[in-house]
């Protein structure tokens, strides 16, 4: 009797998949290589660069400001909320890297690992930079019980920094042209070099695109929860856990009323757009 020879095909999940050739960044406006994930613009750099962006905005100061903004699963999830056109021109954003799901996008796309600059690791780097060159700083959002503990940190770690104040305007005051622009108007009158906005995402990124440009500084940082790490309300996860991709489980737990709807619901749909990501960037 004739031997059969199976023909029955090898499941897939036996079989190894062909390797996706790896996406060629985009050069963009401001020197600085990007790829595209789910719709949104991500620059490639590490700390020094996105430093080094910061101090030439904050030293050329051209007619449009540099805009800084971390890019993480909270920020995909308002995507559409940022894609609103702002009220003027809108300053030029700078999309840094931010939580591990975006990092580890950046790296099966490109084939190679860049790294996570969150806000709260950036801005002791860039006060200290904005110090050494007496720049002044402006800190828009949080609460005005930390204004105290906000001016003394900044009057201890950096005394050669010119503190402009902290503006601390309510939700209704931030929805409002006139009362925004009011704020605008001042911290201009300040003379700020550097903006500080923490109003949380979209709000903080569209403040920044509607009223940026009317404050008069050449850089604003989109940085959410800083003004109060800064202040010491609240403490940075362990490097452990940060490096274990886990801070927003950190921050679950520290804040879980805040912040449970953002990283339970919110946070999967985000989660999936960001792995369906691998189109070359095109804008």
């Amino acid at each position: 009797m004739a031997m059969r020879v199976a023909t029955t095909p090898i499941p897939l999940r036996h079989r190894s998949a062909p390797a996706r050739p790896p996406v060629a960044p985009t050069m963009t406006s401001l020197g600085i290589p990007a790829v595209t994930i789910a719709g949104t613009t991500v620059h490639l750099t590490d700390s020094i660069g996105a430093r080094e962006a910061v101090e030439e905005a904050v030293r050329t100061r051209s007619s449009a400001p540099l805009a800084v903004a971390s890019v993480n699963l909270d920020h995909i999830h308002h995507l559409d909320a940022l894609r609103q056109d702002p009220l003027g021109a809108g300053p030029r954003w700078l999309n840094l890297i931010d939580g591990a799901p975006i990092a580890a996008q950046t790296r099966r796309m490109t084939g190679t690992a860049w790294p996570r600059l969150a806000g709260s690791d950036l801005i002791t780097g860039i006060l200290d930079d904005a110090a050494a060159g007496g720049a002044c700083v402006a800190v828009v959002g949080g609460s005005p019980d930390v204004s105290r503990a906000l001016a003394r940190r900044f009057a201890a770690d950096w005394p050669s920094l010119r503190f402009a104040g902290h503006w601390t305007p309510a939700r209704e005051d931030i929805s409002s042209r006139e009362s925004s622009l009011a704020v605008a108007a001042q911290i201009r009158a300040a003379r700020a070099d550097i903006a500080i906005v923490c109003l949380g995402k979209p709000r903080q990124e569209k403040w920044i695109d509607d009223y940026g440009e009317a404050t008069g500084a050449g850089a604003l940082l989109a940085f959410g929860a800083v003004v109060d790490f800064l202040a010491g309300r609240v403490s940075r996860a362990p490097r452990w856990v940060s490096d274990a991709g886990l801070e927003w489980m950190w921050r679950l737990m520290l804040e879980p009323r805040r912040l449970a709807r953002r990283y339970l619901i919110e946070g999967p749909p985000a989660y999936v757009a960001v792995r369906r990501s691998s189109l070359p960037h095109r804008a």
